[in-house]
Protein backbone atom coordinates (compact mmCIF):
# COMPACT_ATOMS: atom_id res chain seq x y z
CA UNK A 1 0.00 0.00 0.00
CA UNK A 2 3.16 2.38 0.67
CA UNK A 3 4.66 1.88 -2.78
CA UNK A 4 1.34 2.20 -4.32
CA UNK A 5 0.88 5.13 -2.71
CA UNK A 6 4.14 6.85 -2.99
CA UNK A 7 4.24 6.23 -7.19
CA UNK A 8 0.49 8.13 -6.54
CA UNK A 9 2.16 10.45 -5.41
CA UNK A 10 5.00 11.08 -8.07
CA UNK A 11 2.65 10.74 -10.98
CA UNK A 12 0.01 13.13 -9.63
CA UNK A 13 3.12 15.64 -8.74
CA UNK A 14 4.86 15.26 -12.46
CA UNK A 15 0.96 16.15 -13.70
CA UNK A 16 0.53 18.97 -11.62
CA UNK A 17 3.99 20.03 -12.89
CA UNK A 18 3.34 19.92 -16.52
CA UNK A 19 0.06 21.68 -16.30
CA UNK A 20 1.89 24.42 -14.06
CA UNK A 21 4.64 25.00 -16.81
CA UNK A 22 1.88 25.08 -19.07
CA UNK A 23 0.23 27.95 -17.83
CA UNK A 24 3.74 29.65 -17.20
CA UNK A 25 4.36 29.34 -20.82
CA UNK A 26 1.03 30.47 -21.92
CA UNK A 27 0.87 33.06 -19.96
CA UNK A 28 4.54 34.37 -20.75
CA UNK A 29 3.28 33.95 -24.59
CA UNK A 30 0.14 36.11 -23.70
CA UNK A 31 2.14 38.79 -22.01
CA UNK A 32 4.46 39.17 -24.63
CA UNK A 33 1.63 39.25 -27.30
CA UNK A 34 -0.05 42.15 -25.36
CA UNK A 35 3.25 44.06 -24.30
CA UNK A 36 3.98 44.29 -28.04
CA UNK A 37 0.89 45.00 -29.42
CA UNK A 38 0.33 48.14 -26.90
CA UNK A 39 3.34 49.15 -28.21
CA UNK A 40 2.97 49.11 -31.60
CA UNK A 41 -0.61 50.99 -30.49
CA UNK A 42 0.99 53.52 -28.65
CA UNK A 43 3.36 54.28 -31.62
CA UNK A 44 0.96 54.23 -34.34
CA UNK A 45 -0.52 57.22 -31.91
CA UNK A 46 2.29 59.33 -30.87
CA UNK A 47 5.31 58.36 -32.96
CA UNK A 48 7.26 60.35 -31.30
CA UNK A 49 7.25 58.40 -28.07
CA UNK A 50 8.68 55.69 -30.01
CA UNK A 51 12.30 55.46 -27.50
CA UNK A 52 10.17 55.43 -24.34
CA UNK A 53 7.77 53.33 -25.36
CA UNK A 54 10.78 50.87 -26.71
CA UNK A 55 12.26 51.17 -23.43
CA UNK A 56 9.02 50.61 -21.10
CA UNK A 57 8.83 47.81 -23.09
CA UNK A 58 11.81 46.26 -22.76
CA UNK A 59 12.08 46.90 -19.08
CA UNK A 60 8.28 45.24 -18.58
CA UNK A 61 8.70 42.15 -21.47
CA UNK A 62 12.25 41.60 -18.94
CA UNK A 63 10.39 41.74 -15.93
CA UNK A 64 7.20 39.55 -17.38
CA UNK A 65 9.79 36.84 -18.96
CA UNK A 66 11.52 36.44 -15.43
CA UNK A 67 8.21 34.66 -14.17
CA UNK A 68 8.68 31.30 -16.36
CA UNK A 69 11.71 30.84 -14.24
CA UNK A 70 10.52 31.61 -11.34
CA UNK A 71 7.65 28.61 -11.89
CA UNK A 72 11.05 26.34 -13.49
CA UNK A 73 12.29 26.73 -9.82
CA UNK A 74 9.24 25.90 -8.31
CA UNK A 75 8.41 22.93 -10.56
CA UNK A 76 11.87 21.41 -10.68
CA UNK A 77 11.87 21.73 -6.20
CA UNK A 78 8.00 19.91 -6.56
CA UNK A 79 10.12 17.24 -8.85
CA UNK A 80 13.34 16.62 -6.98
CA UNK A 81 12.87 17.14 -3.66
CA UNK A 82 8.90 16.70 -3.27
CA UNK A 83 7.52 17.65 0.01
CA UNK A 84 4.93 15.67 -0.49
CA UNK A 85 6.81 12.58 0.18
CA UNK A 86 8.11 13.79 3.24
CA UNK A 87 4.65 14.33 4.54
CA UNK A 88 3.92 10.63 3.45
CA UNK A 89 6.65 9.05 5.26
CA UNK A 90 5.96 11.26 8.22
CA UNK A 91 2.19 9.99 8.39
CA UNK A 92 3.46 6.50 8.29
CA UNK A 93 5.63 6.91 10.11
CA UNK A 94 2.79 8.33 13.12
CA UNK A 95 0.60 5.62 12.42
CA UNK A 96 2.60 2.46 12.31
Amino acid sequence: MTADMLSMIYAYTAVGVGVILAAAGMGSAIGWGLICAKTLEGIARQPEMRPALMTNMFIFAGLMESFPFIILAFAMWFLFANPFVGALESAIMAIG
